[in-house]
């Protein structure tokens, strides 16, 4: 449960842990890891739209 622990802190859905080191190439890779994250979230919503949806109104 680690790693859906972790998409959560990188998602702001929970908080992260405050026992964990925060060092700034932790920071940095984080921070790579939630635009990587988000993008993936839009590209998925870009198919979504144009492979279902849009087909239904045609």
């Amino acid at each position: 449960m680690g790693i859906l622990r972790q998409v959560a802190e990188y998602l702001y859905i929970k908080k992260p842990d405050p026992n964990q080191e925060k060092t700034q190439w932790m920071k940095y890779m984080h921070g790579i890891n939630r635009i990587s994250i988000f993008v993936f979230l839009f590209a998925m919503l870009v198919l979504l739209v144009r492979y279902v949806i849009l087909p239904l109104f045609r």
